[in-house]
């Protein structure tokens, strides 16, 4: 566990680099949300972290996500950040305020048949082509974005990358800037069509790199162990 005094010292700092961030790249404080990445944190911790006023939080794993949706779901807006198997959809939909891991059409197509209620989604982009991990192409965003604008519940909000991890953080900022021109060009192209100009958020950026993240346009970022300290396993 990091402890009370840790986390409130350690939010107060990602706080204050977030509101430089954003003054630098001439945004307003405050315009940036901060998602908690919980992934095999404590429950005194998340407590602790959600009493210090974070009501954003992040969970990779869907096992764990219903757990924490259960025990500190009021008052918190809950996030799932990791890959989604079809077979789980029924445990998330409808439960999370944004699902951030849409990748493929199959998933679009369960997650609307499963919905009851406008759920909001974000399109997971791997725009650096890593095989190791999940995301769409940028092609394959446009047939994505078509399918959920045809949806009956599903609301396309915005994108999110994992980018790969680098020694230097600035060594991020061509995929965070491609991320943001990617979400714009696809904006352009639902107004072209008739349609709202959806795509609001853009979900990138973690520990090592949301200042610059933030600095080429994101509206969440996702940190963990800046905040928590680094997981043990």
């Amino acid at each position: 566990m990091a402890g009370a005094v840790v986390l409130s010292e350690r939010l107060a700092e990602i706080r204050g680099r977030m509101a430089a961030a954003s003054a630098r790249s001439g945004r307003e404080a405050g315009s940036v949300r901060l998602l908690a990445v919980v992934k095999r944190q404590s429950d005194e911790d998340i407590r602790e972290v959600i009493s210090l006023g974070v009501t954003d939080l992040a969970e990779n794993y869907v096992q764990e996500w219903r757990a924490r949706v259960e025990r500190f779901g009021a008052g918190v807006q809950w996030h799932l950040i990791g890959h989604l198997q079809s077979n789980k959809v029924g445990m998330v939909v409808n439960r999370a305020a944004t699902i951030q891991t849409v990748d493929r059409l199959s998933l679009v197509a369960e997650l609307d048949r499963r919905a009851t209620a406008p759920q909001e989604i974000l399109l997971q982009v791997n725009l650096a082509g890593e095989a190791q991990k999940s995301g769409c192409s940028a092609a394959e965003a446009v047939t994505l974005l078509d399918a959920l604008s045809a949806s009956r519940w599903l609301r396309p909000v915005g994108l999110m990358s994992i980018p790969p991890y680098m020694e230097d953080p600035e060594a991020t900022r061509p995929l965070h800037a491609a991320l943001r021109e990617l979400r714009d060009a696809l904006n352009r192209r639902e107004l072209e069509a008739g349609r709202a100009a959806c795509l609001r958020e853009l979900s990138m950026g973690m520990s090592d790199d949301f200042e610059i993240a933030i600095e080429e346009g994101a509206t969440m970022v996702r940190v963990g162990s800046a905040l928590f300290g680094e997981r043990s396993g």
